[in-house]
């Protein structure tokens, strides 16, 4: 995170976590969303298939494309990702308002054809792996970017053939999906 400050109060005297900044997407994310619990199987692969097109790059870049992939992708139902043929692939790779990367494409489709065979749903496999207490950080520096549970969950995920998954994202699905809460201790969204 470098420079960013732990914590920063916006012109609304409201304190947040430093990366989200003072207003803008960031801290939209952060105040509606963003380590707040969350189930639905689709909702689930929304944040898996996100979290694979956010490799390499800033998740800036995925959240304000965000709105175009749901609607590229069907609003990440499940049974309707795996549905897409190769001509959907090669539409979506003239669809401007995504990440528009045929590995990332194919792989989130790749990926809906092997969570929708998951017996309990993908919501169930996933939340199996959230740990049973997590400590809040109190900085940055107190903020893991990978875990046992995210190394077993990227593990897991590879071995039934899931792609695009690493410890570092199945982290950052996890804070994304409120499995671990790292809201900096003093910031407005840490639960108690």
């Amino acid at each position: 995170m470098g420079d960013v400050q732990d914590l920063v109060t916006g012109e609304d005297g409201i304190p947040r976590c430093g990366w989200a900044g003072t207003g803008g997407d960031y801290a939209a994310y952060h105040d509606t969303e963003w380590g707040r619990t969350l189930h639905g199987d689709d909702a689930m692969f929304e944040r898996l298939s996100l979290e694979g097109f956010q490799a390499g790059l800033a998740w800036i870049t995925v959240l304000r494309k965000r709105e175009a992939f749901r609607k590229a992708f069907k609003d990440f139902q499940i049974d309707a990702v795996a549905a897409l043929t190769p001509a959907d692939v090669e539409l979506l790779l003239t669809d401007p308002g995504i990440i528009r990367s045929r590995a990332k494409i194919e792989s989130a489709i790749h990926n809906a054809r092997i969570v929708r065979d998951f017996p309990e749903g993908l919501d169930a496999y996933l939340w199996n792996f959230a740990p049973p207490t997590h400590r809040r950080p109190t900085s940055f520096g107190q903020t893991p970017t990978e875990t046992p549970e995210s190394k077993a969950m990227a593990k897991a995920l590879k071995k039934a053939g899931v792609k695009f998954i690493g410890p570092t994202s199945a982290y950052a699905l996890m804070q994304a999906t409120g499995m671990v809460d790292d809201h900096l201790t003093g910031c407005f969204r840490a639960k108690a």
